[in-house]
């Protein structure tokens, strides 16, 4: 069983990190608790340690000098005695313990082997970050198609490129560091389809021009992409996908505001890898099942509800980063401190961030907060995706069901979410539980609402003998 703390974070991403700093800072005991094997997350993603220095990826970052103050006062603090810092441990549920909550994670440090561990604090801080969302298309399953998350995990954690001839698509702004990251390490980025119009950020210009900082980031992109020749063609998507053993080809298509394709457009493109992003889920399962609230954002997902000082609606329980909305690594790490200071103030410690400071961060805060709402309505789902798709598309890789099938579920069973999908056609019921064809199985039943993923008790697969540990344990 693990010793009682002050205060469980759960994830030491941007957030997590910020926030361990800060309740640190106040003399909290903090216990620490993340699924990878070094603190960061996928922003500040790493090479493994003993090979860091072979494999330079520091133009891949932004940030760095904050993540590598806030990593001294972590490990600081570990040495210390002061952080309970749990890497490699997988958490797969947390609960209300009387006034307080514990934490079940299993120790994955020494795989195959697992070992069940158990937090226990007062106080819980979720920090989960979000996942890749995804839009079927015919030959998504071909093995060299990727999320652009994927993509960029592979470079920034080993330098490795999936391909030497690339296309990537979807919509929004992180096509452009993966494509600018891709070829500086000699890849042929043979197109860059972003489904949106580059230009609608314009319809809400305050919150960029107050963000300049952003300009400069997505000149320096904007550069790249000119040096190596690399064409970024607007209202254009992937449709569709070649290939046998792995894609060979992708097809390309001009489409409407809509997203429809406009007819006489299409063509083909051969290429190795294919990269596809349509923005990020934030990841919930923790928090649902504690009975947070939910609002909705601009992009179309549901994210914890929380207040002015990132506490969510259940006592003792806080929110931080892309659980409570997307919206990048510096509203993260606001987020994160600022969560870390009512904690402190509701266990009635000392406040660590002074007026002056506290402050500035709650600006920080609203100023991103307004540039991801902005950027969220710039680049949104197009309403006809869909039809890119024949009924034979697979939608969920893991059960086999295709977009016919949930159609079918629609239009005879009448499911009109993808919880009834479920029940009707298995859609959501495989390794991933929905993590990956949720939100398309949603949208291709109830576009016109809120994405709120399904309740999961178990957020992470667990072994019998891991429970069976847990069991003796107590």
């Amino acid at each position: 069983m693990g010793r009682t703390s002050d205060i469980i974070i759960v994830g030491a991403g941007p957030a997590g990190m910020a926030a361990a700093a800060t309740a640190l800072a106040g003399g909290l005991r903090v216990a620490q608790v993340d699924s990878g094997t070094a603190v960061g997350g996928q922003f500040w993603r790493h090479p493994p340690q003993h090979a860091r220095s072979a494999i330079p990826t520091d133009d891949l970052h932004h940030g760095l000098r904050e993540y590598r103050a806030l990593s001294r006062e972590l490990s600081m603090a570990r040495k210390a005695g002061r952080l309970d810092l749990r890497l490699a441990h997988h958490v797969w549920s947390a609960v209300r313990e009387g006034d307080g909550f514990a934490v079940h994670a299993v120790d994955r440090r020494d795989a195959p082997r697992e070992s069940a561990v158990t937090l226990h604090a007062p106080r819980l801080l979720v920090a989960t970050g979000a996942y890749d969302r995804q839009l079927p298309f015919q030959g998504w399953d071909l093995p060299g198609v990727l999320t652009i998350g994927g993509l960029q995990a592979l470079l920034k954690g080993g330098g490795v490129t999936a391909g030497s001839r690339v296309a990537l698509g979807g919509t929004g702004p992180f096509l452009l560091p993966v494509a600018a990251g891709l070829a500086a390490r000699g890849v042929e980025v043979v197109t860059v389809c972003e489904a949106g119009n580059p230009l609608a950020w314009l319809r809400h210009p305050l919150p960029v021009l107050r963000n300049p900082g952003k300009w400069a980031e997505g000149a320096g992109y904007a550069f790249g992409l000119a040096r190596h020749r690399i064409r970024v063609r607007p209202r254009t998507a992937i449709t569709g996908a070649e290939g046998g053993d792995r894609v060979t080809a992708v097809r390309i298509a001009a489409v409407a505001s809509d997203g429809s394709p406009r007819p006489g457009t299409e063509r083909r493109i051969e290429v190795d890898a294919v990269g596809v992003g349509w923005g990020f889920t934030p990841q919930l399962d923790l928090l649902i099942p504690l009975g947070c609230d939910l609002t909705n954002s601009a992009d179309g997902n549901a994210v914890v509800a929380v207040d002015g000082g990132q506490r969510t609606s259940v006592p003792g329980l806080y929110a931080a980063g892309e659980a409570c909305g997307v919206g990048g690594a510096a509203l993260a790490v606001g987020e994160g401190h600022l969560a870390a200071q009512s904690a402190l103030t509701d266990s009635g410690s000392a406040a660590v961030l002074g007026n002056r400071r506290l402050v500035a961060v709650r600006a920080t805060v609203a100023r991103q907060r307004a540039f991801a709402r902005a950027m969220a309505l710039a680049h949104p789902i197009p309403v006809a995706w869909s039809s890119w798709l024949t009924d034979e598309t697979v939608v969920c890789r893991c059960e086999e069901v295709t977009a016919g099938a949930v159609r079918t579920a629609c239009t005879e069973g009448g499911a009109h979410d993808h919880r009834q999908v479920k029940q009707l056609t298995r859609a959501g019921m495989g390794w991933c539980q929905g993590r990956m064809c949720g939100p398309a199985v949603h949208c291709l039943t109830s576009q016109n609402q809120v994405y709120t993923p399904a309740e999961r008790l178990v957020a992470t697969p667990v072994t019998l003998g891991a429970l069976a540990d847990l069991d003796e344990q107590q």
